[in-house]
């Protein structure tokens, strides 16, 4: 058996391009459909304000994939909450907040280690018994920021037509439609967005089964190891799958996909840098790379990828090659 590259961090830098999607929308007015607008400083060092989609939005999607692999074979233990989905999770489990009712703080967190691998990784607040117990995310997401210039937002039209066209039907919405009222048919504005979206996302894979508190593992190496690749799998998934609003008739069209993988084998982070600043952010990572690696030999590595393909290889490469460093501080 070949032995297993350790991990302390991964980090995806990349570029996405996605076309008539409208995946993260901030409400409704009338009849018009609001899509997720942010203001940002660009590359250049000048204020832009670009289509976006949430972090929240990306860190749900994660989860969802998360939540399939750990009920799908990947032997991951779930808190009750969560093999229902529920958005609250383990602090919507009875059992559990019954159990932590006399319980330390860190107690209550290795508890929740344990019990549940969804809250381990993808972390969660506490409350119950009038306190609030954190656990830090282990996967973090930045917005998928679109670029300047290179992102746009169109609003379309579209009519809801009724289902009863008899000639009564037809003659009274005649009628109404010469009063103004277009009874029989709902019109209303999608918006659609197109462009090349900066992505940035970061896993503290050493992290996995650590308590924060005790500064120890709650649980053993094959636990860890096992939810280590749940957790690879599930971001490849999520760029494999961006789920979102409107997917129904708006289902994105992902044309194309580059960036860098940076890996950390030591305790030096993954770096990343944002595809913002421009096409020259691939060749900057390199340069923090190479003087990370002057400094510490051998601790980072980069994976460059120009497609979806190259990057579904290296990710299934880390996912079956390696598994989570192990802090040589923690008990």
């Amino acid at each position: 058996m070949n032995e297993k590259t350790t991990l302390y961090s991964l980090s995806i830098s990349a570029r996405a391009t996605l076309d008539m999607h409208s995946l993260n929308n901030e409400g409704g007015e009338g009849n018009q459909i609001q899509t997720r607008m942010v203001n940002i400083v660009g590359g250049d060092g000048r204020l832009h304000n670009v289509n976006a989609i949430s972090g929240d939005m990306f860190k749900h999607i994660q989860a969802e994939h998360l939540f399939r692999r750990a009920t799908d074979g990947a032997g991951l233990p779930l808190c009750a909450a969560c093999r229902q989905f529920n958005a609250n999770r383990i602090s919507a489990d009875e059992a559990y907040i019954q159990a932590i009712a006399d319980m330390t703080d860190a107690e209550a967190i290795d508890l929740m280690l344990t019990t549940c691998a969804q809250d381990d990784m993808a972390g969660n607040l506490i409350t119950a018994a009038n306190r609030s117990i954190p656990r830090k995310s282990v996967v973090e997401f930045g917005w998928v920021v679109g670029l300047p210039e290179l992102t746009t937002t169109d609003s379309y039209f579209h009519v809801k037509y009724a289902t009863e066209r008899s000639e009564s039907q037809r003659e009274a919405d005649s009628d109404e439609a010469a009063r103004g009222a277009n009874l029989g048919q709902a019109i209303f504005h999608r918006p659609a967005s197109s462009g090349v979206y900066a992505v940035v996302a970061h896993l503290e894979l050493a992290r996995i089964g650590f308590n924060d508190i005790t500064q120890r593992y709650a649980i053993d190496d094959d636990a860890r190891r096992a939810r280590h690749a749940a957790l690879l799998e599930s971001i490849l998934y999520t760029f494999l799958e961006p789920n979102g609003a409107m997917r129904s008739t708006q289902n994105p069209h992902l044309v194309a996909f580059d960036g860098v993988v940076t890996v950390s084998k030591a305790v030096v982070p993954a770096p990343t840098i944002s595809p913002l600043m421009g096409d020259e952010f691939a060749d900057q990572l390199e340069r923090v790379r190479v003087a990370l690696n002057a400094m510490r030999p051998g601790a980072l590595e980069s994976h460059r990828f120009d497609s979806l393909g190259q990057f579904t290889e290296i990710m299934t490469g880390l996912i079956q090659g390696t598994e989570p460093l192990r802090l040589t501080y923690a008990g």
